[in-house]
């Protein structure tokens, strides 16, 4: 469920894409403006925007944004405008091929995606970059952990909640069999099972672990990989059980500590907020006792923390 409040009395496309060229003019950039606008309009509202400013003012409203403002307001507004199968490509294409390459944000982003979302952001990709997105992987990733992401975006998967009973009896033992039964792993068993199951099929295949061998997969994972592999696994297999609470621990761990990590709180925010943000939101208050929007407060600032903030709509 979204937590991006859209206005009951809405202004046209138009009009806002006025108010932003006004936001623009003049000596710096009114942020406030553009924030109150931006933050409270859904993804077909922002790209009808996008097309009335570009038709007004004969400019692309994305640069404007990129050169008015500054620092992570900049990048986290930068990617709000976009649609989200355009952010996810946006997303995995700067972290494969920025300055510095990220190999964890580009397997969180594909290994947390449905096979819709997945087809839908290859396709942009192709589109937007003129490079196969597979290409990318096959140059930046390595090993097992490149053949799982590469088989993850190739194989289709079911979307629906009907499992399969043999199959998942079948699969826990195959799981323990390339795992824990043996001296060393067969990945390719790991591979073809998280790759190529739904996520209703693989959560029945967790539980079918646990009820034969009394371990979890998760713990079976983490004994028998490592990497970035054990994490490319471990994100589809959180995902499969509760999207919300594997964001939320994300979130968490960005703000922990000494320091936030802005690049991994400006992509959760912004690509979950229409999603699943309220379910993050309750996943993140019941685990560490207190709100998400208490703990974005205190660890930002200025324009940043009031985007990110009208993103994840009012505190309860």
């Amino acid at each position: 469920m979204s937590t991006v409040t859209i206005p009951p009395v809405l202004t046209s496309p138009r009009d806002d894409a006025m108010h932003l060229y006004r936001a623009f003019k003049g000596f710096g950039c009114d942020t406030e403006a553009v924030i109150n606008i931006l933050a409270h309009r859904d993804a077909t509202q922002r790209a009808l925007i996008q097309q009335e400013y570009r038709a007004m003012y004969s400019q692309d409203l994305t640069k404007r944004l990129s050169s008015e403002l500054s620092h992570n307001v900049k990048k986290a507004v930068s990617l709000w405008v976009h649609d989200p199968a355009t952010r996810d490509a946006t997303i995995v294409r700067q972290a494969l091929s920025g300055d510095i390459i990220d190999l964890k944000a580009a397997t969180e982003v594909i290994c947390s995606r449905t096979p819709t979302q997945i087809q839908q952001f290859k396709q942009i990709y192709f589109s937007i970059f003129g490079t196969y997105l597979e290409h990318d992987i096959e140059y930046q990733a390595s090993g097992d952990h490149k053949k799982l992401l590469l088989a993850y975006l190739s194989t289709p998967r079911y979307e629906g909640p009907e499992v399969d009973k043999l199959m998942v009896e079948k699969d826990a033992k195959a799981l323990f069999k390339a795992g824990e039964k043996r001296l060393g792993t067969d990945e390719n068993t790991f591979i073809h099972i998280f790759s190529g199951r739904s996520r209703a099929q693989l959560v029945a295949v967790d539980s079918a672990y646990h009820n034969f061998y009394g371990n979890s997969l998760k713990k079976a994972v983490k004994k028998e990989t490592s990497g970035n592999f054990e994490f490319a696994l471990l994100t589809i297999l959180q995902c499969a059980h509760n999207p919300g609470k594997y964001f939320a621990k994300v979130l968490h761990n960005a703000m922990k500590g000494l320091g936030t990590n802005d690049t991994t709180l400006i992509r959760i925010v912004v690509t979950r907020a229409e999603i699943d943000m309220q379910y993050i939101k309750a996943e993140y208050q019941k685990k560490y006792g207190k709100t998400l929007n208490d703990a974005v407060h205190s660890e930002t600032s200025g324009h940043y923390r009031a985007f990110l903030l009208a993103l994840l709509g009012p505190s309860h």
